[in-house]
């Protein structure tokens, strides 16, 4: 499987309507350096299937592929295997997890990963701003860390934080390094919702990686909007 390259990088959350428009989106983009991966979803994967989609990347790049099932990993332990065996046949490099069902699943679909070959990324907090407990929603900060701590003590080392909530994601990031040795960052919530590349660079490490979709999908020049948020990584 491949992965990112780059210590820092811009990863295209492919959030497009039709196929037709993904071609076009990296078409235009594959060739921009900072450009580290692209990011397919469920509307796009259920309406063409992800092998037919990851085929068509590959016909302009060998970047990463990435899966966001939005959210993988909630389902019972016994159908993991099932989603990792689609994973890889498909090609897909990364896959994301949100493992909210129970730890017994979260395990499951961990270890259904790593044995298929294909890198799980693991996030447990969302950029929706009603998500937390203490905001409306139904998540406890324990919740969050025991997530992130079983999907360490099972080897992962890729992990999501929201890029629109910096003070809460430097805290996970402190918690999640002192249990993992050069853990690598995915952050959504990078332009529409709100996140800000400059002030990432203050609160993150070695390796991070932004998630852009609709500020380079959106652009009327997708390839000089996601070299500009190139530029931004290192200030």
């Amino acid at each position: 499987m491949t992965t990112i390259s780059r210590d820092k990088s811009i990863v295209i959350a492919c959030d497009v309507q039709d196929i037709a428009s993904l071609e076009r989106l990296v078409a235009s983009t594959h060739q921009v350096a900072a450009v580290g991966g692209y990011k397919l979803g469920f509307s796009l994967g259920l309406r063409y299937g992800l092998p037919s989609l990851v085929s068509l990347i590959r016909e302009y790049t060998k970047k990463p592929v990435m899966y966001d099932h939005q959210k993988g990993g909630t389902d019972v332990p016994h159908t993991a295997s099932l989603f990792a065996g689609v994973m890889s046949s498909s090609g897909i490099d990364y896959a994301i997890l949100f493992p909210f069902s129970s730890p017994s699943t979260e395990e499951a679909w961990i270890r259904a990963l790593q044995r298929e070959g294909v890198t799980p990324i693991v996030g447990a907090m969302m950029t929706t701003p009603d998500f937390m407990a203490e905001s409306g929603g139904f998540f406890t900060r324990g919740v969050v860390s025991r997530i992130f701590q079983i999907a360490s003590d099972l080897g992962v080392d890729q992990f999501v934080l929201p890029a629109n909530k910096p003070e809460q994601t430097l805290e996970l990031r402190q918690e999640i390094e002192a249990r993992v040795s050069d853990p690598v960052f995915f952050l959504p919530g990078v332009g529409a919702q709100g996140g800000e590349l400059s002030a990432l660079r203050s609160v993150m490490g070695r390796r991070w990686h932004g998630i852009v979709g609709r500020t380079i999908y959106a652009s009327p020049d997708p390839a000089a909007a996601a070299s500009r948020l190139g530029n931004e990584l290192d200030g």
